[in-house]
């Protein structure tokens, strides 16, 4: 075994699969709480149990593992939560407004906040509490993203780039800035004006001059992350595709050097956003994983899975400061971007990586955010980076530690879940749903 970082060499693909607004605590926080969060001897920042929030009216209410039996436990928390800066303030501070330093995050702003957002969202399950914003799920409810996080490499302190909701985060993912925008509609309008959401340079722009192949893929409709910089509006088609045609590309050996994936955005869609079917996402993270795995390049390959923002989905973790701004400036709300978001799960995939790794930085690091994809990508094809926020991130090719690929299979004989109950949020129309049908009204995307 090896720790040698230069090992991303043999990396000749790195696909990233973004999923929607969970945080790490909801989906793989009680991942080794069985071993006492101490995997093989490893710090692991999991769930003991008796994480709690205060309930607004003098008590408390407890972290809990969710029934994955029962009927509906799979559209959990039963309704949509704040996902927007305001309310994410909430969740941390206890306040929607926030000077600038910002004290020390609580996190105990989850149930309250949820008790004041919950009554005013559409397509809620039955009975729905402020209490239920604390379920969190089992390693046996997520049989799939477990079972990889177990298998290969579970990060415990990747967090999301900005504490707010999915566009400004996917920004940031793929050029490191939001352009100083914290709400999706701010970003919406952006695309309307423009015909791209935030005016900068992305990886895939700067992918394209250094002549290195990529592509982003949407699940069954045209990507929506073509809407969002000048330089994938340019780009051509044969740039983007459908889940299709990155299954076949993986079967065929044909996969770029960067991969992007996109979830399935409506309402029924495989995203695992509130109140979307989690099951349904497993079942899509089980097929990326056995399209690479099973395909020619595995060996070569790096999976990184991960999820935009949490969502406003219980974490106890209070998010860091000391993020670097890439634009030195204040933006919209008078946010200043040198803080991080919430943790968000990420699974990192490649049989170069031991099982049951748990992977960090060192504590005196700049901590692992959205922007350490693009970090990697540079070290990996020596790209150049975009802003202050990726060229301080730590890169991820530390993780593979192995001199020769495994060909173990850690999701032998898993079975995926299949959900049970009604969900009610199937006849809303997402807000995710809404902005791609609006982007495609104003053709700023091509027509499904």
């Amino acid at each position: 075994m090896s720790s040698d970082s230069t090992l991303l060499s043999r990396i000749d693909h790195l696909v990233v699969l973004m999923l929607e607004n969970r945080s790490f605590d909801n989906m793989l926080g009680f991942l080794y709480t069985d071993q006492g969060n101490r995997p093989s001897g490893q710090s692991f920042e999991g769930l003991t149990g008796a994480e709690s929030n205060p309930d607004g009216n003098g008590g408390k209410v407890t972290v809990f593992p969710i029934d994955h039996t029962r009927p509906g436990a799979y559209f959990m928390p039963g309704s949509v939560p704040g996902e927007e800066y305001h309310r994410v303030n909430n969740q941390l501070f206890g306040t929607q407004q926030v000077p600038t330093p910002a004290p020390d995050a609580t996190n105990e702003g989850f149930v309250t906040d949820f008790a004041q957002i919950f009554p005013t969202r559409k397509g809620n399950s039955p009975g729905v509490t402020a209490s239920d914003i604390m379920g969190c799920f089992p390693p046996e409810a997520l049989p799939v993203l477990s079972g990889l996080a177990r298998g290969y490499a579970v990060c415990d302190h990747w967090y999301c780039s900005v504490p707010t909701q999915t566009l400004p985060n996917r920004g940031f993912a793929l050029a490191g800035t939001s352009l100083g925008l914290v709400s999706d509609k701010a970003c919406e309008n952006q695309a309307k004006i423009n015909r791209f959401m935030f005016k900068t340079d992305s990886i895939f722009g700067r992918l394209s001059e250094k002549g290195i192949g990529w592509a982003i893929y949407g699940y069954n409709l045209p990507p929506l992350t073509r809407a969002n910089f000048p330089d994938t509006q340019r780009a051509g088609d044969q740039h983007f595709g459908h889940f299709i045609d990155f299954k076949n590309a993986a079967t065929e050996g044909s996969l770029p050097a960067f991969a992007f994936l996109e979830p399935a955005w409506k309402h029924d869609g495989n995203s695992q956003h509130p109140n979307d079917d989690v099951a349904s996402g497993e079942q899509f993270i089980l097929d990326v994983y056995n399209a690479l795995r099973t395909g020619p390049d595995w060996a070569k390959t790096l999976l990184v899975i991960t999820y935009d923002e949490h969502g406003g989905c219980y974490d106890h973790v209070p998010p860091p400061v000391g993020a670097a701004s890439p634009d030195q400036q204040a933006g919209e709300a008078g946010f200043d971007f040198t803080r991080f978001g919430v943790r968000v799960p990420t699974v990192l995939v490649s049989p170069l990586i031991a099982r049951g790794t748990v992977f960090d930085v060192p504590g005196d690091s700049v901590p692992l955010d959205h922007t350490s994809v693009l970090k990697t990508i540079q070290q990996r094809w020596g790209v150049a980076p975009l802003t202050a926020r990726d060229e301080a991130a730590p890169g991820i090719g530390g993780v593979l530690t192995l001199d020769e690929p495994r060909d173990d299979n850690p999701l032998h004989g898993v079975i995926v879940p299949v959900s049970t109950g009604r969900n009610p949020a199937r006849a809303v129309t997402s807000h995710l749903e809404q902005v791609y049908n609006s982007l495609v009204a104003e053709n700023v995307l091509p027509s499904p």
